[in-house]
């Protein structure tokens, strides 16, 4: 009866665990197609700054990473690549470049999230009206629900 009751509650244990982690990768939103991903580059304006997410990141592993292009301007910020598939991922704006999770803790209270991270490639954010963007000089993608770190770009 032990054995059935231990059984029991690993096997919940480990539903309940893959169930968190699997779920928003079943109901990811499609990234952007070509034409979407073109017109929302159109939106961010001529005063942009850029940036490259990278699997070489400190803090990065085989399940948490990021690659490709970022493009920052006044009014949106979108990302042009592949991110690891996970839960409740938020991007934030930081004052400095980070590539591990206590750099990014020690200045979260500094940094603005601009919004939840919906599709693990192509996405677009709008950036509120009250954010500065030249306040910022690094993106990251955080999961929130882990405190966990995926990648971030230093802006240029």
């Amino acid at each position: 009866m032990k054995k059935f009751i231990f059984g029991l509650l690993l096997g919940g244990f480990i539903g309940l665990s893959g169930g968190i982690y699997i779920l928003p990768i079943l109901t990811a939103e499609a990234g952007l197609s070509p034409i979407q991903l073109a017109q929302q580059l159109a939106q961010v304006g001529p005063q942009k700054r850029e940036g490259e997410f990278s699997r070489e990141r400190q803090d990065s592993d085989p399940f948490h990473w990021g690659e490709g292009h970022i493009t920052l301007g006044q009014n949106a910020i979108v990302f042009e690549g592949e991110i690891a598939p996970g839960p409740d991922y938020r991007l934030y704006l930081t004052p400095q470049f980070v590539e591990t999770e206590a750099d990014f803790i020690a200045i979260k209270a500094q940094s603005v999230q601009i919004g939840m991270v919906k599709s693990y490639d192509n996405f677009a954010l709008s950036i509120p009206a009250s954010v500065d963007i030249s306040q910022y000089d690094s993106v990251i993608v955080w999961c929130e629900a882990f405190g966990q770190f995926i990648t971030s770009a230093q802006l240029k």
